[in-house]
């Protein structure tokens, strides 16, 4: 039995460089704006806690110190702002997963007319994922509040942290599987929710059947598109590195300028500084969004087309595979 995902590793080469070549500016700004919103990972923030008691009783259950309310009510309309924001751009996100697809199957890179056309159904799956990642964040922020909680309270760790240390593996494998059902509506049920204009479900319903019956086919994109995601990272990595160093070398030169002429220690030293800072990151952050254009949309055509393959009626891609005609 041959494997897709196999097969189609060259294949997506082919049609990746149909696409995106020759280079257009203005389509190649469009899809980095695509994305940027698109090919943007989730990371859970971390916090790093004092464990060492300070001077006083602290053993009575109350927190060792007390807080001004001002700065409690900053830091509350701080993270309310952010996890607004965050919704936000989640939203945006899942909006633009319908325009990428759009515009790979097509050829035609259109914002207006795609988002238009498919922001219900970015609506529709904003909402599942919402539905499958928040429970996975209230088992970690319960599984971390066992250390947090009995550290700020100041009670004994000994059963809090053993049961930490047990629910490791439940939290990792419980993690890897949101991140297979994530991945796998992301590559595939958005494609098959384009296809039959449905819902998230509907679409999930089509892809289930499917996999019962091939799920060797599957497992093998899993593994092989894993691959090539690392690889396709590292070989990113070291480009954009390589660009961030020879943008770093001007910024340098200014800044030795700078030093030289009125002090980095004075108020316009602080200013030429940060606004150097602000444009390196900007820089960095553009060069890094273009080079996950070609990366993003060879997976995204890898999938498609290794989706097509495992099911015929699943394929969106009819018009844009490469001809297998013998010259």
């Amino acid at each position: 039995m041959s494997l897709h995902a196999v097969e189609n590793v060259e294949e997506a080469f082919s049609v990746t460089r149909e696409f995106l070549t020759p280079i257009d500016v203005p389509r190649w700004l469009k899809l980095a704006l695509i994305v940027f919103f698109v090919g943007s990972g989730v990371s859970f923030p971390t916090a790093q806690f004092n464990t060492s008691t300070p001077p006083g009783d602290a053993s009575n259950g109350d927190i060792p110190f007390s807080l001004p309310v001002d700065v409690v009510t900053l830091v509350v309309v701080l993270v309310g702002a952010g996890l607004l924001f965050g919704l936000l751009f989640a939203l945006i996100g899942a909006i633009m997963e319908f325009v990428l697809i759009e515009s790979l199957r097509t050829g035609d890179v259109s914002l207006r007319r795609h988002w238009g056309r498919r922001w219900r159904q970015g609506l529709r799956l904003f909402g599942f994922r919402i539905a499958i990642g928040f429970p996975l964040l209230v088992l970690f922020a319960g599984w971390f509040a066992l250390l947090v909680v009995p550290i700020l309270t100041g009670r004994d760790l000994t059963i809090p942290f053993t049961a930490f240390l047990v629910g490791i593996p439940i939290v990792f494998l419980i993690s890897v599987l949101y991140a297979l059902v994530s991945g796998l509506t992301t590559v595939f049920v958005v494609p098959l929710m384009i296809q039959a204009d449905s819902g998230v479900l509907a679409a999930w319903g089509r892809l289930w059947e499917s996999i019962k019956t091939a799920w060797k086919q599957y497992l093998a994109y899993v593994v092989i598109a894993f691959l090539l995601t690392v690889a396709a990272g590292i070989i990113a990595s070291i480009a954009v590195g390589i660009v961030a160093i020879v943008l770093l070398i001007p910024v340098l030169v200014v800044a030795a300028i700078t030093h030289a002429t009125v002090s980095l220690s004075s108020t316009a030293g602080i200013v030429v500084l940060i606004a150097l800072a602000l444009l390196f990151g900007l820089a960095t952050l553009v060069v890094w969004t273009l080079a996950q254009v070609p990366v993003v949309t060879y997976l995204r055509y890898y999938a498609l087309l290794v989706l097509g393959d495992i099911e015929e009626s699943f394929d969106v891609l009819v018009d844009r595979r490469p001809s297998t005609e013998e010259p």
